[in-house]
């Protein structure tokens, strides 16, 4: 019974005719254009700017009833991570048993091959696959945007700028075949599985505590560890003769830099300057 759902588990995450024969390319990958980057980042931030500006000019203070819609999002997004996280697995280790003799050639280990992507590689296969599945579930991440327009009346720059960018380098990561995706997208998808896991928890109105700033230690958390990661890239990129797509690598890893600082910031403003109630409550509006 277990080895049968594992073998149903690895067909459909795995050995499926849509996963082993995927590409990315603008006739068979939705959404794999640069003008629909474009257009949809434009359409999200005007959308969030056009419904704060008319909720402020309609001065209603109460929150837009939501009902359940917050909490099935934030299932959704977790379940979806979950999914992701566990295609990922299964996709890595066939890519590194079924090109295992390359690498004893060129002395390459697994690991290295996880931070730094031979030259030449091209988007296709199964790694790509879900790594297109998870350029598509960032729009999904754009609702909860709305969310708080909707019953906080708060809209930051901080917001918009940072979905806006997570979109862009996760379009980057299959457009130019970008070393150090993989660990990038386990990384995420296992805080967002946490992340969104406990906010589906607080939704549901179960017990949690105030002052423990979970969301905000688990995407702290990941930056660093994307950061670690990509000195490691920088490294081997130097050692081992190049690491491909390293113009968007290094693209990324100053948008890394300029969103850890800012969460830094954030935090370290949560945490010491609590006497400070109006500074306190917008930096943790712009970290929900």
């Amino acid at each position: 019974m277990g080895y049968t759902t594992i073998e149903n588990m690895k067909y459909w995450l795995l050995e499926h005719p849509s996963i082993k024969s995927f590409r990315w390319s603008p006739t068979q990958s939705w959404g794999s254009t640069w003008s629909f980057l474009i257009a949809a980042i434009s359409t999200y931030i005007t959308a969030a700017i056009i419904l704060h500006i008319f909720l402020k000019l309609c001065r209603r203070h109460r929150p837009v009833p939501l009902g359940p819609i917050p909490a099935l999002h934030s299932l959704a997004v977790s379940l979806i991570s979950v999914i992701i996280f566990t295609g990922m697995v299964f996709s890595a280790d066939a890519e590194v048993r079924d090109t295992r003799w390359l690498w004893q050639r060129t002395r390459t280990t697994s690991f290295e091959w996880f931070l730094c992507f031979p030259l030449g590689i091209r988007p296709s296969g199964r790694v790509f696959f879900w790594s297109y599945v998870f350029y598509l579930s960032r729009f999904l991440h754009f609702l909860r945007t709305f969310f708080i327009v909707l019953r906080h009346r708060e809209l930051s720059f901080f917001r918009l700028f940072n979905h806006s960018i997570l979109l862009i380098m996760s379009f980057l990561w299959l457009e130019f075949s970008q070393s150090f995706q993989v660990l990038a997208i386990l990384f995420s998808t296992l805080i967002y599985t946490m992340v969104y896991g406990y906010r589906f928890w607080v939704e549901m109105g179960l017990p949690t505590y105030k002052s423990f700033s979970f969301t905000v230690n688990c995407q702290i958390v990941l930056l660093v560890l994307n950061l670690v990661c990509h000195v490691g890239v920088l490294l081997l990129h130097y050692l081992r003769g190049g690491c491909n797509g390293i113009g968007a690598w290094v693209f990324n890893s100053v948008l890394n830099v300029a969103i850890l600082l800012h969460f830094l910031k954030s935090y370290v403003e949560m945490n010491w300057l609590r006497e400070k109630p109006s500074t306190h409550h917008r930096h943790n509006s712009s970290l929900k």
